[in-house]
C-alpha cells in the first residue's frame, strides 16, 4: 500500500472511530422503549449552544412541542450524555417539590470545583446534598422580611436617586432612548451594594466605583467554560482532574478586596452598624468561626443574585409596561402619589401580578436541569415504565410551559390579571406545575422577597414620576438573545422616558 493510502486509510479509521464514540450512546432511550429527539454527533440534541445562532430555548422548545401531545417524558442527548426531558407540569411539579428528595441538586453543581471556583461553587443554587442544606440553613435568616424591611429605607432613598438619574440620562439622550438594561443595572448594583454591604457603588455618578463595571463582566459568558461543560459531557472523567471557574480570577479577587475592606469597615466603626446582610453575616461568622473565604463567598450569594437578574426583571417589567400604556395605567392608580410604607409596598396585587406576568414572558430560569439523587420511576403516556437512577439529568423546560396555549392563553400577550388573586394567583399556576418564575419547592430562590421588594420600589418611584414609553428601536416580539443563558430581549431594551404630569 502506497504511504498516501496508508495515511487516507488512517485518518478514515479515526474519524469513523471517533463518530462510533460521538454517537454510541444515541439508541440508549430507543432500547428503553421511550422516544428520542433527534440528535447530531458532537452536538447532541441542543446545536444551538455550540452554533450560537438562536437560543438554545428554542432547541427545547421544538422538542417540547413536538412529543408533548403523545408523551410524558422524551429522551435528549446533551452531546452524547443520555438525558430525560419532562414533557408534563405534574411530572415537573414533582420534580422541583412533592419529590424533590429524587431530585435534589442542580446538574451545573457537576462542573464547579470549590477550589477552583470559590464564588460559585458556594452559591446554595450550585451546593449539594448536606452542603446545600446547611447553607440554605445560614443564609436564609438574612432574608427574612424583617431584614428585607429593616434595609427599605435604604432602597427608597437610593430609587429617589434612581429617578434624578434617569432625569438626566434623558435629556442626554439619543434617539434611540435609553438602554434599559444598563440602566437597571446601575439601579440593582446600587440598591444591592447599600443594603449588602453598606456602601455606595457611585452608580449614579459620572465617576462611579469599579464595582459597576465589576458586576457587568460576572455573568459574562465565558467560551472556556461553554468549552469545558462540552469537554466534560464527552468524557466525564475529566471533572476529576481538572476545571474552569465561571468568573474570571480578577473579578473573583475584585470582590473577595471589597468584601474584606466593607468588613474591616464595619467593625473599626462599630456606631455605623446597622440591621443589613452584612451585619448578619458578621454576626454568622462569630458563630460558626467561618474564615474571610467563606464569609465572603456567603455574601457573595446575595450579591451575584441581585444584580443581573433583578436587573433583568425590572428592565423586562418596564418594557412591558410601556408596550401596554392601559396596565401602565393600572399601575400608577394603585400606587398613588406619596411614598409608601413597606406594608403598603407588600400590598399591591396588580404590581405583583406584572412582575409574575414578566417573569412568564422571560423567566431568569429558562429550563430547569435536575440531577436525579435517587432512583425515580416516570410512566409515559403510552404505558412504558423508565427508571432513572443518581447521576441522571432531567430537564424542565420552564420557557415552554410558560408559552404554552394549553396553560395561558394568548401566551405572548402581556395578561397580567392572570396572576391576580381573583382568578387564582400564582398559587394556581405554580402547583399546575406550569410556572418558575422564581423556581419551585425548597430550592426556591432564597432572595425572592428582596428581589421583589427592590424591583417593587423602583416601578413606584419610576411610575410616579415617569410615562414609559418603548423606543422604535425595540423589537416589537419576545424573541430572546441569541447566546445569554437567561431570558433577555434580543436586541436589548431601549425606552423613552416622559415626565409624568
Amino acid at each position: 500500500m502506497c504511504p498516501i493510502c496508508a495515511v487516507l486509510l488512517l485518518l478514515a479509521t479515526l474519524l469513523t472511530l471517533i463518530y462510533i464514540f460521538l454517537t454510541w450512546n444515541f439508541g440508549y432511550w430507543k432500547r428503553r422503549g421511550i422516544q428520542t429527539a433527534k440528535a447530531w454527533p458532537l452536538v447532541g440534541s441542543f446545536p444551538s449552544v455550540f452554533t450560537q445562532k438562536r437560543n438554545m430555548a428554542y432547541d427545547i422548545d421544538e422538542i417540547y412541542r413536538q412529543y408533548k401531545n403523545t408523551e410524558s417524558v422524551v429522551g435528549v442527548f446533551n452531546t452524547r450524555i443520555p438525558q430525560l426531558m419532562i414533557l408534563c407540569p405534574e411530572y415537573a411539579h414533582k420534580i422541583f417539590a412533592g419529590e424533590f428528595r429524587s431530585f435534589h441538586d442542580n446538574e451545573i453543581g457537576k462542573f464547579t470545583n470549590k477550589k477552583v471556583d470559590k464564588i460559585l461553587a458556594n452559591n446554595p443554587f450550585i451546593l449539594t446534598g448536606e452542603d446545600w442544606k446547611e447553607r440554605r440553613a445560614e443564609i436564609t435568616p438574612g432574608l427574612s422580611a424583617n431584614r428585607v424591611k429593616a434595609v427599605y429605607p435604604v432602597s427608597q432613598s437610593v430609587c429617589k436617586h434612581f429617578v434624578e438619574y434617569i432625569k438626566r440620562q434623558q435629556r442626554m439622550a439619543t434617539s434611540d432612548g435609553i438602554n434599559a438594561k444598563d440602566l437597571c443595572l446601575c439601579y440593582t448594583t446600587e440598591v444591592v451594594s447599600d443594603c449588602v454591604l453598606g456602601i455606595s457603588a457611585q452608580s449614579f455618578t459620572e465617576t462611579p466605583t469599579p464595582l459597576v463595571g465589576m458586576i457587568k463582566r460576572v455573568f459574562e459568558q465565558s467560551f472556556g467554560f461553554i468549552f469545558y461543560t462540552m469537554a466534560a459531557n464527552l468524557w466525564p472523567p475529566i471533572r476529576k482532574i481538572y476545571s474552569v471557574p465561571l468568573f474570571a480570577k480578577e473579578v473573583e479577587q475584585f470582590f473577595f478586596d471589597i468584601m474584606e475592606k466593607c468588613i474591616i469597615l464595619r467593625r473599626e466603626n462599630p456606631k455605623q452598624q446597622r440591621e443589613d446582610f452584612l451585619n448578619y453575616m458578621l454576626q454568622l461568622q462569630e458563630k460558626k468561626g467561618l474564615d474571610t473565604t467563606e464569609l465572603t463567598s456567603h455574601t457573595m450569594t446575595f450579591l451575584t443574585d441581585g444584580f443581573e437578574t433583578t436587573a433583568l426583571v425590572l428592565s423586562h417589567t418596564l418594557l412591558l409596561l410601556g408596550r401596554n400604556p392601559a396596565e401602565q395605567r393600572k399601575v400608577r392608580d394603585e400606587i398613588g402619589k406619596g411614598d409608601l410604607t413597606f406594608e403598603q409596598l407588600s400590598e399591591l396585587p396588580y404590581i405583583d401580578a406584572c412582575i409574575h406576568e414578566t417573569l412568564r414572558l422571560f423567566a431568569p430560569l429558562l429550563s430547569g436541569r435536575k440531577l436525579v439523587t435517587e432512583a425515580y420511576d416516570f410512566v409515559n403516556k403510552n404505558g412504558v415504565t423508565v427508571r432513572v437512577h443518581p447521576g441522571d439529568v432531567v430537564i424542565i423546560p420552564a420557557h415552554s410551559m410558560h408559552h404554552d396555549p394549553e396553560y395561558y392563553e394568548d401566551p405572548e400577550v402581556f395578561k397580567p390579571e392572570r396572576f391576580l388573586e381573583i382568578n387564582g394567583g400564582v398559587r394556581k399556576y405554580r402547583e399546575a406545575g406550569v410556572y418558575y418564575g422564581f423556581g419551585d419547592g425548597p430550592r426556591v430562590c432564597p432572595g425572592m422577597r428582596f428581589a421583589l421588594t427592590q424591583v417593587k420600589a423602583a416601578l413606584v418611584e419610576i411610575v410616579q414620576n415617569f410615562e414609559i414609553k418603548v423606543n422604535p428601536k425595540t423589537r416589537s416580539d419576545n424573541e430572546l438573545d441569541d447566546t445569554f443563558f437567561m431570558a433577555t430581549l434580543k436586541g436589548g431594551i431601549w425606552l423613552d422616558f416622559e415626565a409624568h404630569k
